[in-house]
């Protein structure tokens, strides 16, 4: 049976079209009352809320990205690439979607993979008023660009050396994994490119 507007609206005229052709009328109920809740009505209320909350995400992110320049980096600049950190967010938000408490439950640890070698960034709690569901790990990728090499090579020999001239590149690919605290269910990867 195919959910449509006239059908849904529960009018007795197509419920009495349909009883002609022989359907039965206690299916019929429980058919609409399967339509009214696999089809909700779209809230734009909940759009706006998820856009917001893509967005302080977002902010989150540049925020650790930030932070961690001069103390765990040891760089000056980071260079992100464009929309990478609201297609984290967005699949963040995708993963969490599940969860019995959404990103509320969420732990995310953020990492930054530098010639194969990992190196802890941050960890964001979403909500430390709820008792932690699921674990993310971000790992961001450095770009491999043998300019930004030659260049931090270069100006760490002359007299412009110092310990925070270098610039580190971010590359637009990333690894997102999802471990469930209190379930049986595996561990889902992402790889983003």
């Amino acid at each position: 049976m195919v959910a449509t507007g006239s059908l849904s609206s529960k009018n007795p005229a197509s419920i009495s079209e349909l009883l002609d052709c022989g359907y039965h009328p206690e299916s019929l109920l429980s058919d609409f009352d399967y339509w009214d809740y696999v089809v909700p009505e779209p809230n734009l209320n909940e759009v706006i809320f998820e856009e917001s909350t893509c967005q302080n995400l977002v902010k989150m992110l540049e925020n650790c990205l930030s932070k961690s320049k001069q103390t765990k980096l040891g760089c000056s600049k980071v260079l992100v690439p464009e929309k990478l950190t609201q297609r984290i967010a967005q699949d963040v938000l995708r993963l969490s979607s599940t969860e019995p408490c959404g990103l509320r439950g969420c732990v995310m640890h953020v990492n930054l993979e530098i010639e194969n070698v990992c190196k802890k960034l941050d960890r964001i709690v979403c909500d430390s008023s709820v008792v932690p569901t699921f674990e993310l790990t971000l790992v961001f990728k450095q770009e491999n660009c043998s300019w930004s090499s030659f260049r931090d090579f270069f100006f760490s020999r002359g007299r412009f050396s110092s310990g925070f001239r270098r610039t580190l590149i971010l590359s637009s690919g990333f690894r997102l994994v999802k471990k469930k605290l209190y379930s049986l269910i595996g561990t889902t990867v992402i790889e983003g490119s």
